[in-house]
């Protein structure tokens, strides 16, 4: 029997930086969104608080909560699994070039943050410092 590796695909904003998303992650996302009627984006950003200093925000939103001056990226698997994330400019000044993943492990699974601005992070991985 050959094995076959599979690419671990990860889609990236227009400029090839921005909000990195992995598949898994997207998929994860596409399942949630199913599950709201009236929010059709996802909001990424930061907010003061956590361990280190700063952590992620994450929320659903509906295009009518989309502000003139947010960044917005388009992901898609498939057709029917696209959606769009949207990041406030401050927010994108700390998490440019930040990859979302998700993990279906049963320890330490979940989204996971991996923030190429970030000089410290926590163990719980929802936080960091700059």
């Amino acid at each position: 029997m050959e094995n076959l590796e599979v690419k671990q695909e990860i889609k990236n904003s227009d400029d090839g930086k921005g909000i990195l998303i992995t598949n898994d992650a997207i998929e994860q996302i596409s399942n949630l969104l199913k599950g709201q009627s009236d929010k059709k984006a996802l909001r990424v950003g930061v907010r003061s608080g956590g361990c280190s200093g700063m952590s992620y925000t994450m929320d659903f939103i509906g295009t009518d909560e989309i502000n003139p001056d947010d960044k917005i990226y388009d992901y898609s698997l498939k057709t029917d699994q696209s959606f769009q994330v949207v990041c406030d400019p401050k927010s994108l000044l700390y998490i440019y070039g930040m990859q979302l993943d998700f993990s279906k492990e049963l320890i330490g699974g979940g989204f996971n943050f991996v923030n190429p601005n970030a000089s410290q992070t926590c163990g719980c991985g929802s936080s960091f410092a700059v």
